[in-house]
């Protein structure tokens, strides 16, 4: 309960911010990124977290010389925090120091509008990656929970770091990662790249020469010199690597292909909505079925993902794999094996009149494509 709780608060604060972007900021929400972010995340967030997860227990079981848990309790924590948090920035400098690790990252610095969505795109392979920097947490002997409980707590705050809304933050900016320090971060400028790569604490990139305070004569650029050519989360998270080892295959799928069916960003936007909603439902009852509704839901998860991401660069085989998710496949999944859950129908009944309005399109998005 307490991760879907986690996870709806996550979708809420996006959600809020998106309407203050919207209307109080008066600026257009970039719904086609935001829809990638959000898919990105919620990958991660199950496949990725929970390797991570396994593998520092399996070291803290095996070769912990269990040092730190023989602690006072308090010391314990204060130890986890800040050792924690000393791996990440680590963690976060060498994967823009080397370019295997920058494969692995570059997915959360594609995004060109920094928003709170932006904290949520992370690669599908970033917490694999993670695993050698925090091993010797776990070698030491710091407990698992502790871990965990840190670890969420410095993701939380770095999540809040991508807000567009805080400018600057007082006495923090001198303790704290803020939102200012982290915009310094995505900045593509010369004087801003490689910087801040702190995840909590600004005194490790003080202490270490990374450290740049954001001028208001140079304004944050955000994104890749070259941005990615594609909506799809998996080329999304792919690309790079091909780009690195497989140059001639990451040409061709880097071409930027116009949509020849193309559908309104909203639409888009609602489709990706909906998807994390999937993924909530996963989240709330995955503990109460047995394991081929839980593989099969996860799989819808993917596939309505993949689709998502075909709708959102027009092509045909997208609207029609999100047809088939919405008005086929989740109906499917409802009626055979939760009918009992009312949630679930109502995020069902959502997803049918997602579809029947998207099918609506169709013959928009046909003629437009002759």
């Amino acid at each position: 309960m307490g991760i879907f709780l986690g996870t709806v608060l996550l979708l809420v604060f996006v959600v809020i911010e998106l309407v203050i972007i919207r209307y109080h900021l008066k600026e257009p929400i970039p719904w086609r990124e935001v829809v990638v972010n959000l898919n990105s995340g919620h990958i991660l967030m199950w496949i990725g977290r929970g390797i991570e997860i396994v593998a520092y227990h399996f070291v803290l079981t095996y070769f912990s010389f269990g040092w730190v848990a023989a602690w006072p309790i308090w010391l314990q924590w204060v130890f986890a925090v800040l050792a924690w948090d000393f791996c990440f920035y680590w963690l976060h400098r060498m994967h823009h120091k080397f370019p295997f690790l920058w494969g692995v990252h570059e997915v959360h610095h594609q995004g060109e509008h920094f928003s709170l969505s932006l904290g949520i795109r992370n690669s599908w392979y970033s917490s694999i990656t993670s695993i050698p920097f925090f091993v010797p947490l776990a070698i030491l002997g710091m407990p698992l929970e502790q871990f965990i409980v840190v670890g969420s707590v410095h993701y939380f705050i770095q999540f809040y770091n991508h807000n567009r809304i805080v400018n600057k933050s007082g006495w923090l900016e001198y303790i704290m990662i803020t939102p200012s320090h982290h915009r310094v971060h995505h900045g593509t400028n010369p004087e801003y790249r490689d910087k801040n790569c702190g995840g909590t604490f600004v005194f490790w990139d003080k202490l270490f020469g990374t450290f740049q305070a954001e001028m208001e004569e140079v304004p944050v650029e955000y994104g890749l010199h070259k941005p990615v050519a594609s909506e799809n989360p998996f080329w999304v998270n792919t690309l790079p690597f091909l780009k690195l080892y497989f140059k001639k295959s990451a040409k061709k799928a880097d071409h930027v292909r116009p949509p020849r069916w193309p559908i309104a960003d909203l639409w888009v936007g609602l489709g990706g909505i909906l998807m994390f909603c999937l993924l909530l439902a996963y989240i709330l009852w995955e503990h109460t079925w047995s394991g081929t509704p839980k593989i099969i839901l996860f799989a819808l998860v993917f596939f309505g993902t993949f689709a998502n991401g075909g709708l959102a660069e027009g092509r045909r085989w997208g609207w029609v794999a999100w047809l088939l998710t919405t008005l086929v496949l989740t109906p499917w999944f409802y009626l055979a094996f939760v009918p009992s859950h009312l949630l679930f129908g109502v995020v069902t009944l959502v997803g049918v009149l997602h579809g029947l309005l998207v099918l609506g399109q169709w013959r928009k998005a046909a003629i437009g494509a002759q």
